[in-house]
């Protein structure tokens, strides 16, 4: 039996910083949703454990035990064998939670092949703060340190998404030190949408708390946000997680595939990505 699991893009449409607890991990209050562009494991059955990657984004992505896909492998017991095979897409260390989302599609995958229950929570978070909220993707709101996800707001029936990186790798801790303000308002209860244009509306008057900082960081995510914002259509944009990747939000899918077409080859040292909203539910 070959099992086959998605990684879907992570996208914060909101980041707000609430608190930081004394062991210096930092409170979050974020609105997620996940894009239909993504990674894709191939799990088959081994006498060992390995992983092979492959895709255009495979350069420089580990193969050995710093890859989170097989750190989430040694969550499970009994030490059992997988061939696993990551085509990559996503850019990695981009606030899109590319190697979260690797992680827990390799756990769903791996509960499937192997006939075992998910790993507990705790097991879960200790991937990191990303991945329980990958694990079961879908729009959602995820607070504290990424442990408690509660079910999100009902979404437009339809929309676009533009994902956008420069081709920057921006290091999380080094945004969270550069945030000069660490205990910001939490996010207002999210009312549901029944339009692309209602909501980017809404989350016009919330923030991304990262956002700055990151963009002190690296100027360069300013240049994104101004190329997405110039393109017809485009209703919203904003950095996604700490960055660099930032995204647009548009009425229909064929607005954001044609502002695609626009970016991609003005800058063709970017990755640029047309979506649409993805749920597994």
């Amino acid at each position: 039996m070959t099992v086959e699991a998605f990684a879907p893009a992570k996208i914060n449409l909101t980041l707000h910083v609430t608190g930081q607890r004394a062991d210096g991990y930092h409170l979050l209050d974020s609105l997620v949703i996940f894009a239909d562009a993504g990674d894709r494991l191939t799990l088959a059955p081994s006498d060992g454990l390995s992983l092979t990657v492959t895709g255009p984004r495979a350069a420089g992505v580990p193969t050995d035990g710093r890859n989170l896909v097989l750190k989430a492998a040694d969550l499970f017991p009994d030490g059992q064998g997988a061939a696993i095979t990551l085509d990559k897409h996503l850019p990695a260390a981009a606030g899109i939670g590319g190697g979260s989302s690797d992680a827990a599609a390799a756990l769903r995958g791996l509960s499937e092949l192997w006939n075992r229950p998910l790993p507990d929570a705790q097991a879960v978070l200790s991937l990191g703060a990303d991945v329980p909220v990958c694990l079961a993707p879908r729009a959602v709101r995820m607070r504290g340190v990424g442990e408690e996800i509660l079910d999100g707001p009902r979404l437009p029936d339809r929309m676009g998404l533009l994902l956008v990186n420069p081709g920057l790798e921006v290091s999380t801790p080094a945004v969270f030190k550069a945030l000069e303000r660490k205990d910001n308002p939490p996010l207002p209860h999210p009312p549901g949408w029944s339009s692309a244009g209602a909501m980017a509306h809404w989350l016009a008057e919330q923030r991304n708390d990262l956002e700055p900082p990151a963009r002190r960081l690296a100027p360069e995510i300013r240049q994104v946000l101004d190329a997405i914002a110039a393109t017809e259509g485009c209703l919203l944009s904003r950095m996604s997680g700490s960055g660099a990747t930032c995204f647009g939000i548009y009425e229909t899918r064929p607005q954001a595939e044609a502002a695609a077409r626009i970016i991609a080859p003005a800058a063709p040292h970017w990755w640029v990505q047309a979506a649409s909203p993805y749920s597994a539910a």
